[in-house]
């Protein structure tokens, strides 16, 4: 208008609008719309969108962040799953983002929100987290508060093999599954489980607290008696070998969905432990050559019944080694409300304050 050498009343005779609406704009008192906008930019040869984006910056430059609230929480959300943890507990839900920080440091043990986790007590190397989701490892650290929390006697190798024995006994009902904690605990293995968070997919861990203490953790997320069986006894011959005392932990997800021929060593140990745990290999075999292709449901069950175990048991066998996930469905029977009454549990509507 200087420019110009134009009074706000002869803007508005050219714009046609009333004088109090260009005295207002000038003081910064009306917002300019789209319709001003076009008008403006008639006037001073300017176009509309000069006057648009104007209006919109003065209209942020008047707004105040405080402390980037929202960029912050953003970011716990990004990295965290923030609302599964607050969910089943683990965090408390809190308004000040602030504080939110904070219990997400505390649980994790960081110093920065940008800092890795630390799991491990004494390993003698990190294990990589490059394939560990921030989900996955929100299990493992919540399993791992539940095993502090547990009183056991000192870790016996030798006890532990010989429970083998023992644990053998259990395959015969699902019911038995309840003597587990009981057995691992005189051997020194704390044994807890822990409800799987949505999309982590994990089946169990292996992990040692300090003074070489083992811990196997589990999921139940399939929640059949084969399975129960199966990774039980994959967790724990990775505690046999001494597997995660060198690398933080062990986490084993989705070990159905395995790719046997890509597998570590490691992995190939405890899936032949545990397949032979669960049915002896070299009779499982036999039996399938005698029978095949003749699986009737009176020859499975009736061979279950010779080795003395669970039908289930050797339903889940027979469908891993001849890739027939269709079958024997009937026999895979639950055991989870079972388990989950004698050993420490966070998940499935019940938790552990710890």
């Amino acid at each position: 208008m200087e420019a110009r050498g134009w009074s706000q009343i002869e803007l508005a005779e050219i714009m046609g609008r009333p004088t109090k609406l260009v005295n207002e704009i000038v003081a910064g008192k009306k917002t300019i719309t789209p319709e001003t906008a076009v008008q403006l930019g008639d006037a001073l040869g300017t176009g509309p969108e000069v006057w648009m984006n104007l209006e919109s910056q003065y209209q942020l430059s008047k707004l105040t962040v405080k402390d980037n609230v929202i960029a912050r929480r953003a970011a716990l959300y990004v990295r965290f799953p923030v609302r599964d943890m607050i969910k089943r507990g683990w965090i408390e839900a809190n308004e000040n983002v602030e504080v939110l920080e904070h219990q997400f440091l505390a649980y994790f043990g960081m110093k920065a929100l940008g800092d890795a986790p630390e799991f491990a007590y004494a390993a003698k190397k990190a294990k990589p987290l490059d394939d560990i989701s921030m989900t996955q490892l929100a299990w493992l650290f919540r399993a791992r508060n539940l095993a502090k929390a547990q009183v056991s006697k000192q870790y016996d190798d030798q006890k532990l093999r010989a429970s083998i024995t023992a644990l053998s006994d259990l395959r015969t009902a699902p019911e038995e599954v309840r003597h587990v904690s009981k057995i691992l605990s005189l051997c020194g293995v704390r044994f807890v489980l822990v409800e799987a968070l949505q999309g982590s997919k994990i089946d169990g861990a292996c992990f040692w607290l300090k003074d070489d203490q083992p811990v196997v953790a589990m999921s139940l997320r399939l929640d059949r008696i084969d399975n129960f069986w199966f990774v039980l006894r994959h967790e724990l011959e990775h505690v046999l070998l001494g597997h995660g005392l060198d690398s933080s932990f062990i986490i084993d997800v989705d070990i159905e969905g395995m790719d046997q021929q890509k597998i570590a060593e490691e992995e190939r140990l405890a899936n032949d432990a545990a397949a032979e745990f669960c049915v002896p290999q070299a009779q499982l075999t036999d039996f399938i050559n005698r029978v095949t292709p003749y699986f009737s449901e009176e020859r499975v069950t009736l061979f279950a019944r010779r080795l003395n175990i669970h039908t289930g048991l050797v339903a889940g066998q027979l469908r891993r080694r001849l890739d027939r996930y269709d079958r024997w469905s009937s026999h895979l029977v639950k055991i989870r409300d079972i388990a989950i009454k004698s050993a420490p549990v966070d998940g499935w509507g019940l938790v552990e304050h710890v």
